[in-house]
């Protein structure tokens, strides 16, 4: 049986006619840079995760990068964010003179550790970055309460947790500002890059929208240094269209996650693997399914062969990047984060796949371990 990761062919089958349609209707109209359609996708983003403000992008970390901006970060200001997460995280803060100050994850939801954060604080530290990994929130309420009193800035890096809430909130609203990616493989993805930026604030907002476009709001009017950030309106056409289904998607994830849970449960599994861990106020959308195994690497190999699709988020923590050794972190430094680049391992989760398909993954799966 052949299983790829993510099958964006299945997706876009069901509604193909309806997507083809909106295009058409842009090309049609040759409007092409913001315009009417940007405008209705950032308004029903903004609905859908409950802001007063969203502010459409070029890309998920550019939504970061303007973020940051907004928020007056500067060379030699210090960020905080963690090292186990996708490098446009802490990339963003590098592109403007700042300094990643990484602190470690929690073993059981891969995202940041609050009882971590404080002691990581200096006077220079000018705003954090909690990301949502694999489409669970991390602990905003630990997190928040301690930004407040040190008075520091919240970014949520939610750019793999739309939908995904946190007693009952949607990621969106539960920082100062955040940001979300619409690149193809996300929960909702579009037809190349895309990103979005939310907040309540509503002179955040104003900012990254004048940031977006070269820093103006007047043409040819710079009030500041800004960059070329703007939304396309032919991603906004496809966008629209599948943000429609993006609820009845997830559910499908959760359901499929729920199935695996049963299956490799039923095959008594568990004593070789991890399966996610979801917390208890947490609303969880699965942009991935990602287990702990023992013998990552092969048994990745093995799957290969028999046709299932994975893929390792992330391999090697931030900390140990070439381009981070100026830092001085080394091995040893974050060990849950390391622990979890050499355990990880995603399972395909989209929704179209069939009980068929989740059961031929936990039998391949189960295959591997029983011959070790």
């Amino acid at each position: 049986m052949n299983i790829p990761l993510l099958d964006l062919k299945a997706q876009y089958q069901s509604m193909r006619g309806e997507i083809l349609a909106a295009i058409e209707a842009t090309c049609d109209e040759q409007g092409f840079i913001l315009g009417p359609r940007v405008v209705a996708l950032e308004e029903a983003v903004a609905a859908y995760v409950g802001s007063t403000h969203a502010v459409g992008v070029a890309s998920g970390s550019d939504a970061l990068l303007l973020a940051l901006m907004a928020l007056g970060v500067k060379a030699g200001d210090e960020v905080i964010t963690v090292p186990f997460t996708f490098f446009a995280t802490a990339g963003a803060i590098s592109r403007l003179g700042a300094k990643p100050v990484f602190i470690d994850i929690r073993p059981d939801d891969f995202n940041m550790d609050p009882q971590l954060l404080e002691r990581a604080i200096t006077k220079r530290t000018k705003a954090i970055i909690p990301v949502h990994l694999f489409g669970q929130c991390a602990d905003m309420g630990a997190i928040n309460e301690i930004a407040r009193r040190h008075k520091i800035g919240v970014i949520e890096d939610a750019c793999q947790a739309i939908g995904a809430a946190q007693k009952g909130r949607r990621a969106g609203v539960l920082g100062d500002v955040a940001c979300f990616s619409f690149f193809p493989s996300k929960n909702l993805g579009g037809f190349g890059d895309a990103g979005m930026v939310t907040t309540n604030d509503k002179a955040l907002a104003e900012s990254i929208a004048m940031l977006r476009v070269h820093g103006s709001r007047v043409r040819y009017v710079h009030e500041a240094i800004g960059i070329n950030s703007r939304l396309d309106a032919l991603q906004a056409a496809v966008l629209l269209v599948k943000l429609k289904r993006l609820d009845q998607w997830a559910e499908g994830r959760r359901r499929n996650a729920a199935r695996y849970v049963q299956l490799f449960t039923d095959t008594q599994l568990t004593d070789r693997l991890t399966l996610p861990v979801v917390g208890q106020d947490n609303f969880h959308v699965f942009n991935q399914f990602t287990l702990r195994v023992q013998k990552r690497d092969e048994l990745r190999s093995f799957l290969k062969d028999q046709g299932v699709g994975t893929e390792v988020y992330y391999p090697l923590p931030l900390h140990l990047q070439n381009c981070y050794r100026d830092l001085g972190y080394s091995k040893g430094a974050f060990p849950q984060s390391e622990r979890a680049a050499e355990e990880v391992l995603a399972l395909p989760i989209y929704a179209e796949l069939s009980d068929e398909q989740l059961h031929y993954v936990v039998q391949m799966i189960a295959s591997f371990y029983r011959k070790r």
